[in-house]
């Protein structure tokens, strides 16, 4: 494992959470949920080069919860696909960094994002892709579990199984709240696992704050062959941030001045485990 793993994911949320108050706008709480997914993917696991953001070999990676762009842009930015400064621009008019990602405004991006439920067919076709085409990349795809409400997410599911999709990963981060309210309340989608499991893909479900958790899922769905892995990886909502965490307000509600100062302060404070 990235020994400086967790010193990223500490960057990523101060990223998160001082682009979302610059933007007045934006989606805090999942995106720093999925903050040890997308870190461990992006200094990790994924074969990536960012001064060939293009190279047809490399993995791809579809952000399907397009909302949490902010924890995307934080990733390709710390990783040094585009310079760090202009984060700060998040959702402002000419910005590369809109609400949702839009591949062709930066480099890094496998995919315009943000309508829901399509995000794991997508992956679907690359992998589709990879094979025809004899290349080694694997695809990615991070989930909500809010998202998996919707039909689409199962007729890719089936898909992928019955293309024995190997070259498929999907993470769902499964937080348990949504817009405006728990997954549970609106439409509960558990057991997420036996979900997968009956439409024939192999499943690990895991913490997904665990940085070691999540590298040793990864490697081991890079040697599962015959069939797709889903991680489920069980996190938190605004982790890392006590008045955030749990609370669906923080969806979609960007922290103000004093907030922020209090969330970067207890980000600090609490060091790795935050």
């Amino acid at each position: 494992m990235n020994a400086d793993l967790p010193v990223l994911c500490r960057q990523l949320r101060r990223d998160i959470l001082e682009m979302t108050h610059a933007a007045g706008s934006g989606h805090p709480g999942g995106s720093l949920s999925a903050v040890e997914i997308i870190a461990t993917l992006y200094f990790d696991v994924m074969r990536i080069w960012p001064d060939r953001p293009d190279d047809p070999n490399r993995d791809r990676f579809i952000l399907s919860k397009g909302h949490a762009a902010p924890v995307l842009y934080a990733a390709l930015a710390r990783r040094g696909y585009f310079d760090p400064a202009i984060l700060p621009t998040l959702r402002q008019l000419g910005s590369p960094l809109q609400g949702h990602p839009h591949m062709s405004s930066l480099p890094g991006l496998d995919c315009s994002s943000g309508s829901l439920g399509q995000g794991l067919s997508i992956a679907n076709g690359l992998a589709l892709a990879a094979r025809r085409q004899g290349r080694p990349y694997r695809t990615y795809c991070l989930l909500g579990d809010g998202e998996v409400q919707e039909g689409q997410i199962w007729e890719a599911a089936m898909t992928a199984a019955h293309f024995k999709l190997d070259n498929v990963c999907a993470i769902v981060d499964n937080n348990g709240v949504q817009l405006d309210g728990t997954t549970a309340d609106i439409m509960g989608v558990e057991p997420l696992g036996d979900k997968f499991r009956s439409f024939g893909w192999h499943v690990l479900v895991i913490d997904g704050h665990d940085l070691a958790a999540l590298e040793l899922a990864f490697r081991i769905a890079g040697t599962t062959h015959g069939r797709p892995t889903a991680i489920i990886a069980q996190t938190v909502k605004g982790k890392g941030v006590s008045f955030m965490e749990g609370q669906c307000g923080w969806h979609g509600k960007a922290p103000n001045a004093q907030e922020l100062a209090d969330a970067l302060a207890e980000i600090e404070k609490g060091g790795a485990d935050a």
